[in-house]
């Protein structure tokens, strides 16, 4: 018999803006006594929602439930910026693309295999473009440095073939309306996702064939005589597989401890302004979106929608072992998102934050994932290493694959790695971590 109760269950710091302007089209439904299925899967964001899309395909006789600790798209998944980003995007250097040409390649074709997978659902699913948007991203450079970063970044996609334009401080001030960058780099492939109505979507499309319980968190997980048994408040799941996508609160459930750094990434949105011809002089195009030159730099992104606009940024980040953020910190995030967002848009000054948020990260110190299967029936679709939109969507896809006994060269290559390697012990790794996440803000200066 294998035992596990659950450590610690998830914490909402801050309503995400993306969920507070989402519409939701069905119903909560919590999990109300005890239920039999084929398959279990826990946690409902991408992993989760896309294993259990992918189980549906392979296995469409077969008994699916979803349980997720709290309601689609106020976790982690409704609180990214909503890029499906298709180049390579290493969060743990400041240079996005650190590998060789072919090491290049497979993660693009990796990450195209998700996306594909996604637009597949988004089309069934009815996602209208304001939801599910193919229309590129832009690395934004503020500095010398940056635009240095975004040069190296496009000798890389060179040599893989990839397409790429760069951006004067011109054509980005006609982008954005901002004075503030110097130039910027373009890559195609990008999904811009509105994140909470994107997984709200996805599970609406799902919950006709797939039972979804929400504020349904698993406290106890058990294998017996070949089956497991998920516990949570008012009931129960036995199923003889379970695929857990959980993203870095899989070692809440005992699994991969000391290997996964927990990292909180913080974000405001505005409150609403017109989009007149006051808001476009100050903020440029209806929508468009920025991903910083320099890892550790804001991400921005503009949205506009029945006549009023909204920006939300994200930028700064702590390391952290507990689950929740004080309110003292949020404070002063949002204090650092206000200083930030003025220097780009001074004509936004008297334009309030409407929400401020913080979400949790999971990278490994060798950026692989936690992934395969951890005990007999139960398979790990986590860590996606700050990459989530597409990541997790491809991880739930391999572990459908990989419980299923599915075989692809695809899911062979996606195996092929290591497992996440051991941080130092605490309080080194608080430290450590941390000290270095100072370093790379300073470095990264006005982007910012």
């Amino acid at each position: 018999m294998i035992a596990k109760a659950v450590k610690r269950l998830p914490v909402e710091n801050g309503v995400s803006g993306w969920e507070a302007i989402s519409q939701r089209s069905f119903p909560v439904r919590s999990l109300e006594g005890n239920v039999t299925a084929d398959w279990l899967i826990i946690g409902a964001g991408f992993a989760g929602l896309s294993a259990a899309r992918r189980l549906l395909q392979l296995r469409p006789h077969d008994k699916i439930v979803v349980l997720d600790a709290s309601e689609v798209a106020k976790g982690t998944a409704g609180r990214n910026s909503g890029f499906m980003i298709d180049v390579p995007h290493d969060l743990t250097s400041s240079e996005y693309s650190t590998g060789n040409t072919d090491a290049t390649k497979l993660e693009m074709a990796q990450n195209r295999s998700a996306i594909a997978f996604a637009a597949e659902a988004a089309a069934e699913y009815g996602m209208p473009r304001e939801i599910f948007d193919p229309s590129g991203k832009i690395n934004a450079a503020a500095t010398p440095r940056g635009m240095k970063l975004n040069l190296s970044f496009g000798k890389s996609l060179k040599s893989a073939g990839e397409e790429h334009t760069f951006l004067d401080s011109a054509e980005m001030r006609g982008i954005t309306g901002s004075d503030y960058y110097l130039g910027g780099l373009y890559t195609p492939g990008a999904v811009l996702i509105q994140p909470a109505d994107y997984v709200r979507s996805f599970a609406a499309g799902l919950s006709t064939k797939v039972g979804i319980f929400e504020r349904s968190p698993v406290t106890s997980l058990t294998r017996e005589n070949g089956v497991w048994t998920a516990v949570s408040q008012r009931g129960a799941v036995t199923a003889p597989k379970v695929i857990v996508g959980v993203n870095g609160h899989i070692d809440d459930f005992g699994y991969f401890r000391g290997r996964l750094m927990h990292i909180f990434a913080y974000a405001s949105m505005t409150a609403p302004f017109p989009a007149d011809d006051f808001g476009r002089r100050v903020t440029g195009g209806d929508r468009w979106a920025l991903l910083p030159a320099d890892a550790m730099g804001a991400t921005v992104r503009k949205i506009t929608s029945g006549g009023q606009s909204r920006i939300t940024i994200r930028t700064k980040y702590t390391y952290d072992t507990e689950v929740a953020v004080t309110k003292r910190r949020m404070a002063r995030m949002a204090e650092a998102h206000r200083r930030s967002l003025d220097a780009r848009f001074p004509g936004l000054k008297r334009i309030p934050f409407e929400h401020s948020w913080a979400g949790r990260i999971c990278l490994s110190v060798n950026h692989v994932p936690a992934f395969g299967e951890v005990e007999e029936g139960l398979y790990s679709a986590c860590c996606e290493n700050g990459l989530g939109t597409v990541k997790s969507t491809l991880a739930g896809m391999m572990a459908a694959e990989l419980a299923t006994g599915t075989t692809s060269r695809r899911l062979e290559e996606y195996m092929d790695h290591p497992e996440p390697s051991r941080l130092p012990p605490e309080p080194l790794a608080w430290l450590g971590i941390n000290s270095v996440i100072r370093l790379q803000e300073l470095r990264a200066g006005r982007e910012g």
